[in-house]
């Protein structure tokens, strides 16, 4: 555990340097002050945090706040309602889950505590598209509940930097997220400068939303469009500290490249093979997207090994397997909000900081993950669900339907807006007694986040599953044949035909069902830990 003691010992003067705006200087608070702070945070209050998919989030400021409330035993007595791009670090807000110091939290979130206490009842979490979440924080709908002080406004806004230039811009580190809105909405601001990072001065792209009726299409065209700024700007009166990080982020390692991943970006690959051979890609594709996780990080790994040049990214997140891209000379650009590299990544990123830092950009979440940005563009998305079922509805968020797992992220965005929605995942994932427990097929999604209209391309290690311009039947029939385990083929084959040959009788065999027993495998798997039936 990282206590305030161990921030005080690996703070240096370092700070100073990357303050160009002299007036600020006077605001540094020392290492050995900054218990100080403590008095301006109280319950209820609304926070936000800079940070996005686990890197430049705040972590001096919520350290001391969590060695406060375990020294003093104010768990459940001092709680706020936070907001954040998406997730932060494990030392951080899931330290505070643990402390019972989360009230409320928007819009997505990682790790065990904070997905225990959503799911247990004593935490309060909505998740929601990322770019209009950002847009609605501005507009003040997240506010409208708030019994103290100002409703357009958070209390409290600690963001992590890397520099602040000579006219008072604060430039980001590794991402950018909510952080330019969560600055205009606050009332009070603290930023935390990390200077064990280089400066990612030139890396941003930022741009300030203007709302209805005034708001303007993004002048962006190509990936590496720059339509706004490199640093954003924040009323300096509202900033009441700053403070020295030498705090990495606790980002963790994605699982290598195995069988199954490899697989399904055989598949893609091929896929795209096809297509530009039918003329309906360039050769160089088109954008793609790529969504966080282990799967996701493979399958980009598994494409860098494809036959294709030249390629440009538009995604939220950066990963670990994008290096090898840009390496090997495939990879030309990327465009995201964040970057999302293991400790291993981020060391190959600063060792060679000079050679990678022309080949990104990151921008606000509102831009990355913005509808018409990715439909104009023509966006290729590839995203991993929970589960989908036999019509294409995915389920990206609660698994059995009801336990949360971290949000909905920004795959609505890709998959509803790109130009070719892919969902690819593992046909089978093992359960606590079956290593072929769950499939990830199933008759009826226990939750649907993207309905089977925004899907074309479903993926398993197995086959792919076209679905362009296929009706509910043919496609069911396709998802099951190229897509479904064996182990399961046969299950979900005979749930098909059945429930066809009842709805037929009553004339509703459009999408045909048996509510009975649609959701058989799911209480199966509940019952006796594996979704492998004897009978229907």
């Amino acid at each position: 555990m990282v206590g305030i003691s161990n921030i005080i010992n690996r703070t240096t003067s370092l700070i100073n340097s990357r303050i160009g705006r002299q007036s600020l200087l006077q605001k540094v608070v020392k290492a050995e002050e900054l218990e100080s702070l403590l008095n301006i945070f109280q319950n209820g209050q609304y926070m936000g945090w800079s940070g996005f998919a686990g890197t430049s989030y705040p972590k001096v400021i919520p350290t001391l706040l969590a060695d406060h409330v375990e020294k003093n035993n104010l768990q459940g007595k001092l709680q706020f309602n936070l907001f954040v791009g998406a997730s932060a670090g494990i030392e951080t807000e899931d330290r505070w889950a643990k402390l019972n110091m989360i009230d409320r939290r928007y819009p997505h979130q990682s790790g065990k505590n904070i997905r225990s206490g959503i799911n247990s009842d004593r935490i309060r979490f909505a998740d929601e598209h990322l770019s209009i979440f950002a847009n609605d924080l501005l507009y003040g709908f997240y506010t409208l509940k708030k019994e103290k002080g100002n409703k357009r406004k958070m209390d409290i806004v600690v963001i992590e930097a890397t520099e602040i230039t000579e006219d008072g811009g604060i430039v980001p580190g590794a991402s950018v997220g909510i952080t330019p809105e969560l600055l205009e909405m606050a009332d009070k601001v603290i930023i935390e400068i990390n200077t064990s990072l280089p400066s990612f001065k030139g890396i941003h792209d930022l741009v300030a939303h203007d709302p209805p009726p005034y708001t303007k299409p993004y002048q962006i065209t190509r990936v590496d469009d720059r339509i706004g700024k490199k640093a954003f700007y924040c009323d300096p009166e509202k900033i009441i500290a700053i403070v020295e990080s030498q705090l990495p982020d606790m980002t963790s390692d994605n699982s290598p490249e195995d069988e199954v991943s490899t697989a399904i970006a055989n598949h893609i690959v091929q896929f795209f093979d096809y297509e530009i051979s039918q003329g309906r890609l360039p050769k160089n594709l088109l954008p793609l997207q790529s969504g966080i996780g282990s799967v996701a990080n493979a399958v980009i790994g598994g494409l860098s090994h494809g036959p294709f040049d030249h390629l440009t990214v538009w995604t939220e997140v950066i990963q670990d397997t994008f290096l090898d891209f840009f390496d090997n000379g495939k990879l030309q650009y990327a465009s995201a909000t964040s970057l999302r590299f293991s400790q291993g990544g981020f060391n190959r990123l600063f060792n060679n900081w000079d050679s990678y830092k022309n080949k990104f950009m990151l921008r606000n979440q509102s831009i990355s993950n913005s509808a018409e940005l990715i439909r104009r563009l023509g966006v290729i998305a590839m995203n991993t669900p929970v589960e989908f079922d036999i019509y294409g509805h995915i389920n990206s968020t609660c698994v059995d339907g009801t336990k949360m797992l971290n949000g909905l992220g920004g795959s609505g965005e890709f998959l509803r807006n790109s130009y070719i929605s892919i969902v690819h995942a593992p046909s089978v994932r093992p359960s606590r007694n079956d290593p072929l427990g769950i499939s990830s097929v199933v008759p009826f999604c226990s939750h649907v986040d993207h309905s089977e209209h925004d899907i074309d391309i479903i993926v398993t290690e197995q086959g792919l599953a076209d679905l362009r311009g296929l009706s509910p039947k043919e496609r069911a029939l396709e998802i099951i044949s190229k897509c479904a385990h064996p182990i399961y083929k046969p299950i979900l084959m005979e749930y098909f035909i059945k429930s066809h040959e009842q709805c037929l009788k009553t004339h509703s065999s459009h999408e045909p069902h048996q509510l009975s027993k649609a959701f058989k495998l799911h209480e199966n798997l509940l019952e006796k830990g594996t979704m492998r039936i004897d009978k229907w």
